[in-house]
Protein backbone atom coordinates (compact mmCIF):
# COMPACT_ATOMS: atom_id res chain seq x y z
CA UNK A 1 0.00 0.00 0.00
CA UNK A 2 1.71 3.31 -1.28
CA UNK A 3 1.15 5.63 1.55
CA UNK A 4 0.94 9.36 0.26
CA UNK A 5 3.49 12.05 1.75
CA UNK A 6 2.42 16.02 2.01
CA UNK A 7 4.44 17.98 0.30
CA UNK A 8 5.00 21.62 0.41
CA UNK A 9 4.26 22.33 -2.91
CA UNK A 10 0.87 20.95 -3.06
CA UNK A 11 -0.32 23.31 -0.21
CA UNK A 12 -3.30 24.90 -1.77
CA UNK A 13 -2.20 28.41 -3.24
CA UNK A 14 -5.27 30.99 -2.97
CA UNK A 15 -4.51 33.49 -6.05
CA UNK A 16 -5.70 37.24 -5.51
CA UNK A 17 -8.41 37.81 -7.55
CA UNK A 18 -7.57 39.91 -10.73
CA UNK A 19 -7.76 43.81 -10.66
CA UNK A 20 -9.86 45.34 -12.96
CA UNK A 21 -7.75 47.50 -15.08
CA UNK A 22 -10.39 49.96 -15.63
CA UNK A 23 -10.70 50.95 -11.79
CA UNK A 24 -7.27 51.55 -11.44
CA UNK A 25 -7.19 53.87 -15.31
CA UNK A 26 -9.65 56.06 -12.78
CA UNK A 27 -7.73 56.08 -9.72
CA UNK A 28 -4.73 57.53 -11.78
CA UNK A 29 -6.74 59.39 -14.16
CA UNK A 30 -8.62 61.09 -10.93
CA UNK A 31 -5.45 61.08 -9.13
CA UNK A 32 -3.53 63.26 -11.81
CA UNK A 33 -6.42 65.48 -12.39
CA UNK A 34 -6.59 66.41 -8.65
CA UNK A 35 -2.95 67.30 -9.10
CA UNK A 36 -2.77 69.24 -12.14
CA UNK A 37 -5.87 71.36 -10.49
CA UNK A 38 -3.77 72.36 -7.61
CA UNK A 39 -0.51 72.92 -9.66
CA UNK A 40 -2.73 75.42 -11.96
CA UNK A 41 -4.87 77.46 -8.75
CA UNK A 42 -0.98 77.50 -7.05
CA UNK A 43 0.41 79.37 -10.60
CA UNK A 44 -2.57 81.82 -10.68
CA UNK A 45 -1.90 82.87 -7.34
CA UNK A 46 1.51 83.27 -7.80
CA UNK A 47 1.05 85.55 -11.42
CA UNK A 48 -1.64 87.37 -9.58
CA UNK A 49 0.99 88.20 -6.75
CA UNK A 50 3.13 89.38 -8.90
CA UNK A 51 0.24 91.31 -10.92
CA UNK A 52 -0.64 93.18 -7.81
CA UNK A 53 3.05 93.83 -6.84
CA UNK A 54 3.64 97.32 -5.96
CA UNK A 55 6.13 98.94 -8.41
CA UNK A 56 8.06 100.35 -5.86
CA UNK A 57 9.01 97.16 -4.66
CA UNK A 58 10.48 96.50 -8.15
CA UNK A 59 13.51 98.33 -8.07
CA UNK A 60 17.12 97.66 -8.32
CA UNK A 61 18.83 98.78 -5.32
CA UNK A 62 22.02 100.80 -5.47
CA UNK A 63 24.50 98.64 -3.65
CA UNK A 64 27.31 101.47 -3.93
CA UNK A 65 28.30 102.34 -0.99
CA UNK A 66 26.48 99.08 0.46
CA UNK A 67 28.41 99.42 4.02
CA UNK A 68 27.12 102.85 5.07
CA UNK A 69 23.37 101.10 5.82
CA UNK A 70 22.91 100.84 9.02
CA UNK A 71 21.22 97.93 10.79
CA UNK A 72 18.13 100.86 11.83
CA UNK A 73 17.49 100.95 8.17
CA UNK A 74 14.16 98.61 7.49
CA UNK A 75 14.56 96.47 4.33
CA UNK A 76 11.41 98.05 2.76
CA UNK A 77 13.00 101.24 3.10
CA UNK A 78 16.19 100.69 1.00
CA UNK A 79 15.19 101.76 -2.41
CA UNK A 80 14.26 105.16 -0.40
CA UNK A 81 17.70 105.75 1.04
CA UNK A 82 20.34 107.16 -1.77
CA UNK A 83 24.75 107.42 -0.64
CA UNK A 84 25.25 109.65 -3.92
CA UNK A 85 28.37 110.09 -5.17
CA UNK A 86 28.90 113.00 -7.03
CA UNK A 87 31.90 113.73 -9.28
CA UNK A 88 32.27 117.82 -8.52
CA UNK A 89 32.80 117.09 -5.02
CA UNK A 90 33.64 114.94 -2.43
CA UNK A 91 31.31 114.05 0.51
CA UNK A 92 33.98 113.25 2.94
CA UNK A 93 32.67 112.76 6.34
CA UNK A 94 29.34 112.81 5.01
CA UNK A 95 29.28 110.00 2.26
CA UNK A 96 27.26 107.98 4.86
CA UNK A 97 24.98 110.08 5.23
CA UNK A 98 21.76 108.85 3.52
CA UNK A 99 19.75 111.24 1.14
CA UNK A 100 16.29 111.29 -0.07
CA UNK A 101 14.89 112.22 -3.20
CA UNK A 102 11.96 114.50 -3.68
CA UNK A 103 10.40 116.89 -6.39
CA UNK A 104 8.00 119.06 -5.68
CA UNK A 105 5.44 118.55 -8.24
CA UNK A 106 2.97 121.99 -8.90
CA UNK A 107 1.40 124.51 -11.13
CA UNK A 108 2.91 128.29 -11.95
CA UNK A 109 1.24 130.80 -9.09
CA UNK A 110 0.29 127.73 -6.80
CA UNK A 111 2.60 128.92 -3.91
CA UNK A 112 5.65 126.89 -5.00
CA UNK A 113 8.11 129.25 -4.84
CA UNK A 114 7.27 130.36 -1.33
CA UNK A 115 6.57 126.83 0.28
CA UNK A 116 10.18 125.91 -1.12
CA UNK A 117 11.59 128.72 0.35
CA UNK A 118 10.18 127.22 3.63
CA UNK A 119 12.05 123.80 2.71
CA UNK A 120 14.77 125.51 2.14
CA UNK A 121 15.03 127.00 5.73
CA UNK A 122 15.78 123.09 7.09
CA UNK A 123 19.61 123.00 7.11
CA UNK A 124 19.16 119.46 5.61
CA UNK A 125 17.24 119.98 2.47
CA UNK A 126 18.45 121.01 -0.91
CA UNK A 127 15.66 122.48 -3.49
CA UNK A 128 17.43 123.42 -6.24
CA UNK A 129 14.08 125.97 -8.15
CA UNK A 130 12.26 125.70 -11.33
CA UNK A 131 14.97 123.94 -13.27
CA UNK A 132 12.80 123.13 -16.28
CA UNK A 133 12.67 126.58 -17.99
CA UNK A 134 15.19 125.77 -20.27
CA UNK A 135 13.65 124.07 -23.00
CA UNK A 136 16.76 121.97 -23.67
CA UNK A 137 16.76 120.14 -20.91
CA UNK A 138 12.98 118.56 -21.40
CA UNK A 139 12.89 118.63 -25.00
CA UNK A 140 13.30 114.69 -24.75
CA UNK A 141 13.14 111.45 -22.51
CA UNK A 142 16.97 111.30 -22.75
CA UNK A 143 17.85 114.55 -21.75
CA UNK A 144 14.89 115.04 -18.76
CA UNK A 145 16.86 111.54 -17.32
CA UNK A 146 20.12 112.87 -17.50
CA UNK A 147 18.93 115.86 -15.71
CA UNK A 148 17.42 113.96 -12.72
CA UNK A 149 20.43 111.78 -12.81
CA UNK A 150 22.59 114.95 -12.34
CA UNK A 151 19.92 116.75 -9.65
CA UNK A 152 19.97 113.49 -7.55
CA UNK A 153 23.87 112.77 -7.93
CA UNK A 154 24.22 115.85 -5.94
CA UNK A 155 26.07 117.19 -9.29
CA UNK A 156 23.55 120.16 -9.89
CA UNK A 157 24.79 123.51 -8.66
CA UNK A 158 22.53 125.76 -7.23
CA UNK A 159 22.26 128.65 -4.54
CA UNK A 160 20.27 126.02 -2.52
CA UNK A 161 22.64 123.48 -2.60
CA UNK A 162 23.90 122.24 0.74
CA UNK A 163 25.90 119.40 -1.22
CA UNK A 164 27.91 116.97 1.45
CA UNK A 165 25.50 116.73 4.45
CA UNK A 166 22.34 116.57 2.29
CA UNK A 167 19.79 114.53 3.50
CA UNK A 168 17.31 115.35 1.03
CA UNK A 169 17.61 117.19 -2.20
CA UNK A 170 14.77 117.82 -5.23
CA UNK A 171 13.33 120.53 -7.02
CA UNK A 172 10.61 122.18 -8.31
CA UNK A 173 8.56 120.87 -11.84
CA UNK A 174 6.01 122.18 -13.31
CA UNK A 175 2.90 120.25 -14.93
CA UNK A 176 3.30 122.34 -18.26
CA UNK A 177 7.43 121.35 -18.58
CA UNK A 178 7.35 118.35 -20.04
CA UNK A 179 6.08 116.16 -16.62
CA UNK A 180 2.47 115.25 -18.42
CA UNK A 181 3.80 115.00 -21.78
CA UNK A 182 6.52 112.46 -21.08
CA UNK A 183 4.44 110.93 -17.71
CA UNK A 184 5.12 107.19 -18.04
CA UNK A 185 8.85 107.14 -18.54
CA UNK A 186 9.06 110.19 -15.59
CA UNK A 187 6.58 108.03 -13.12
CA UNK A 188 8.72 104.68 -13.99
CA UNK A 189 11.98 106.79 -13.05
CA UNK A 190 10.19 108.02 -9.62
CA UNK A 191 9.51 104.24 -8.74
CA UNK A 192 12.72 103.23 -9.93
CA UNK A 193 14.87 105.06 -8.09
CA UNK A 194 12.40 106.08 -5.34
CA UNK A 195 11.72 109.92 -5.36
CA UNK A 196 9.03 111.46 -2.77
CA UNK A 197 6.29 113.13 -4.71
CA UNK A 198 5.03 116.21 -3.36
CA UNK A 199 2.07 117.84 -5.15
CA UNK A 200 1.43 120.99 -4.63
CA UNK A 201 -1.56 122.92 -5.83
CA UNK A 202 -3.92 125.76 -5.20
CA UNK A 203 -7.93 125.31 -4.20
CA UNK A 204 -8.96 128.59 -5.45
CA UNK A 205 -8.05 128.28 -9.12
CA UNK A 206 -9.73 131.85 -9.88
CA UNK A 207 -7.09 133.39 -7.20
CA UNK A 208 -4.25 131.58 -9.20
CA UNK A 209 -5.60 132.86 -12.56
CA UNK A 210 -5.24 136.28 -11.03
CA UNK A 211 -2.09 135.68 -9.68
CA UNK A 212 -0.90 134.23 -13.33
CA UNK A 213 -2.23 137.45 -15.25
CA UNK A 214 -0.99 139.62 -13.01
CA UNK A 215 2.78 138.29 -13.65
CA UNK A 216 2.25 138.30 -16.87
CA UNK A 217 1.75 142.35 -16.52
CA UNK A 218 4.88 142.95 -14.44
CA UNK A 219 7.01 140.17 -16.77
CA UNK A 220 6.08 142.52 -19.45
CA UNK A 221 5.91 146.13 -17.81
CA UNK A 222 7.92 145.40 -15.05
CA UNK A 223 6.89 148.37 -12.48
CA UNK A 224 9.45 147.56 -10.35
CA UNK A 225 12.22 149.69 -11.16
CA UNK A 226 12.19 148.27 -14.55
CA UNK A 227 12.85 144.37 -12.68
CA UNK A 228 10.64 141.53 -13.62
CA UNK A 229 10.03 139.92 -9.82
CA UNK A 230 8.02 137.12 -9.04
CA UNK A 231 8.40 136.94 -5.84
CA UNK A 232 9.28 139.67 -3.40
CA UNK A 233 10.48 140.18 0.15
CA UNK A 234 8.97 143.35 1.27
CA UNK A 235 5.68 145.10 1.81
CA UNK A 236 6.42 147.66 -0.15
CA UNK A 237 7.14 146.14 -3.06
CA UNK A 238 3.97 143.65 -3.00
CA UNK A 239 1.61 146.88 -2.78
CA UNK A 240 3.19 147.72 -6.03
CA UNK A 241 2.67 144.74 -7.61
CA UNK A 242 -0.90 144.49 -6.34
CA UNK A 243 -2.15 147.97 -8.12
CA UNK A 244 -3.15 146.09 -11.28
CA UNK A 245 -6.33 144.43 -11.52
CA UNK A 246 -6.63 141.85 -14.28
CA UNK A 247 -9.34 142.15 -16.40
CA UNK A 248 -10.38 138.48 -16.72
CA UNK A 249 -12.07 137.02 -20.12
CA UNK A 250 -15.51 135.76 -18.83
CA UNK A 251 -16.70 134.37 -22.16
CA UNK A 252 -14.16 131.31 -21.19
CA UNK A 253 -13.80 131.26 -17.31
CA UNK A 254 -15.54 128.20 -16.64
CA UNK A 255 -13.77 126.43 -19.54
CA UNK A 256 -10.39 127.81 -18.10
CA UNK A 257 -10.96 126.66 -14.71
CA UNK A 258 -12.52 123.22 -15.57
CA UNK A 259 -9.29 123.05 -17.80
CA UNK A 260 -7.00 123.34 -14.66
CA UNK A 261 -8.90 121.53 -12.24
CA UNK A 262 -8.43 118.63 -14.97
CA UNK A 263 -5.04 118.95 -15.52
CA UNK A 264 -4.82 118.52 -11.63
CA UNK A 265 -6.70 115.20 -11.98
CA UNK A 266 -4.56 113.91 -14.39
CA UNK A 267 -1.07 114.38 -12.80
CA UNK A 268 -2.92 112.34 -9.72
CA UNK A 269 -3.52 109.95 -11.52
CA UNK A 270 -0.56 109.79 -13.74
CA UNK A 271 1.63 109.35 -10.56
CA UNK A 272 -0.60 107.47 -8.23
CA UNK A 273 1.82 104.71 -7.79
CA UNK A 274 4.67 107.01 -6.45
CA UNK A 275 5.19 107.36 -2.72
CA UNK A 276 3.46 110.73 -2.59
CA UNK A 277 1.52 113.27 -0.38
CA UNK A 278 -0.92 115.73 -1.42
CA UNK A 279 -0.76 119.40 -0.27
CA UNK A 280 -3.14 122.70 -1.01
CA UNK A 281 -1.30 125.67 -0.60
CA UNK A 282 -4.59 126.96 1.55
CA UNK A 283 -3.86 124.12 3.92
CA UNK A 284 -0.42 125.04 4.35
CA UNK A 285 -1.24 128.87 5.43
CA UNK A 286 -3.87 127.88 7.72
CA UNK A 287 -2.54 125.18 9.43
CA UNK A 288 1.13 125.10 9.86
CA UNK A 289 1.21 121.34 10.99
CA UNK A 290 1.38 120.43 7.40
CA UNK A 291 4.99 121.37 7.20
CA UNK A 292 5.62 119.16 10.34
CA UNK A 293 4.03 116.42 8.02
CA UNK A 294 6.01 117.16 5.23
CA UNK A 295 9.28 116.38 7.39
CA UNK A 296 7.99 113.27 8.48
CA UNK A 297 7.38 112.02 5.10
CA UNK A 298 10.63 113.46 4.05
CA UNK A 299 12.05 111.36 7.02
CA UNK A 300 14.19 114.73 8.14
CA UNK A 301 14.58 116.02 11.76
CA UNK A 302 11.71 118.65 12.51
CA UNK A 303 12.24 122.13 12.15
CA UNK A 304 11.11 125.66 12.26
CA UNK A 305 10.62 126.33 8.76
CA UNK A 306 10.56 129.90 7.74
CA UNK A 307 10.13 132.05 4.38
CA UNK A 308 11.03 135.87 3.59
CA UNK A 309 8.18 136.20 1.14
CA UNK A 310 5.85 138.61 1.27
CA UNK A 311 1.97 137.62 -0.31
CA UNK A 312 1.18 140.01 -3.23
CA UNK A 313 -2.35 139.66 -3.75
CA UNK A 314 -4.61 139.49 -0.73
CA UNK A 315 -7.99 140.92 0.77
CA UNK A 316 -10.85 139.71 -0.82
CA UNK A 317 -11.53 138.87 -4.91
CA UNK A 318 -13.44 141.70 -5.80
CA UNK A 319 -10.57 144.38 -5.19
CA UNK A 320 -8.38 142.10 -7.18
CA UNK A 321 -10.47 142.16 -10.59
CA UNK A 322 -11.27 144.47 -13.19
CA UNK A 323 -14.46 143.34 -13.98
CA UNK A 324 -15.30 141.76 -11.00
CA UNK A 325 -19.43 142.20 -11.52
CA UNK A 326 -18.48 140.42 -15.12
CA UNK A 327 -16.36 137.36 -13.18
CA UNK A 328 -19.22 136.99 -10.55
CA UNK A 329 -21.99 136.57 -12.34
CA UNK A 330 -20.14 134.23 -14.78
CA UNK A 331 -19.81 132.12 -11.90
CA UNK A 332 -22.51 132.38 -10.09
CA UNK A 333 -24.74 128.71 -9.89
CA UNK A 334 -21.69 127.04 -10.65
CA UNK A 335 -19.42 124.79 -9.06
CA UNK A 336 -16.82 127.26 -9.00
CA UNK A 337 -18.75 130.31 -7.70
CA UNK A 338 -17.28 129.39 -3.98
CA UNK A 339 -14.06 130.53 -5.29
CA UNK A 340 -15.77 134.34 -5.40
CA UNK A 341 -15.77 134.51 -1.60
CA UNK A 342 -13.07 131.72 -0.16
CA UNK A 343 -10.13 132.42 1.35
CA UNK A 344 -10.29 136.41 1.17
CA UNK A 345 -8.38 136.37 4.32
CA UNK A 346 -5.00 134.57 2.79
Amino acid sequence: MEILRWKPQDALVMKAPKKNPLILRMVVLLFAMVCGLYIFTFCIKQTNKLRDTNPLKIQVIDRRNWHCRTAQTQEWDFPYVHFPQPETFSRQECACNPVRFFVIVSMQRSGSGWFETLLNSHINLSSNGEIWGAQDRRRNVSMIIKTLDQVYNLDWLSSASKNECSAAVGFKWMLNQGLIAHHEAIADYFNRRGVYVIFLFRRNLLRRLVSVLANVFDKNSKPLNGTHKSHVHSQHEAQILAKYKPTLNATVLVSHLRAAEQTVAKALEYFKSTRHIVLYYEDIVRNSTKLIEVQEFLKLPQRNLTSLQVKIHSGPMSKQIENWDDVRKTLKGTSYENFLHADHKL
